[in-house]
């Protein structure tokens, strides 16, 4: 008597089970689509580079080695370079990174 009465609760259970998973993955399909592009730093430049807006400019951290911020510097160049049709100012802001991860110049002032 009583396993007729258990195989009549796991088939419930499973029916349940199937049903809530079914409105799951409709409601995870019509869920709005989110664009799978990254997210950019949404500000303009600083008066004066400081360490972190040179870091977010070169994409590495601000306590990082040398020899990565000169490869993080010629990858930002490459796609931004003023000969490949990039721009003027950013190619200059980009070297001004560099200079201040690599703390080569004291006056960090932009020409533009």
């Amino acid at each position: 008597m009583a396993t007729p009465f258990i195989a009549g609760l796991a088939v419930a259970a499973a029916a349940m089970a199937g049903k809530y998973g079914i409105q799951a993955w409709h409601s995870f399909k019509a869920r709005p689509l989110r664009p799978r592009t990254r997210k950019f730093y949404d500000g303009g430049f600083q008066p004066t580079m400081t360490r972190r807006e040179a870091a977010l400019i070169l994409g590495v951290r601000e306590s990082v080695a040398a020899d990565k911020v000169r490869e993080a510097h010629r990858r930002v160049m490459v796609a931004n370079h003023p000969d490949a049709g990039g721009s003027h100012y950013l190619a200059s802001k980009i070297n001004e990174a560099k200079d201040v991860m690599l703390r080569k110049s004291k006056d960090t002032g932009s020409a533009f």
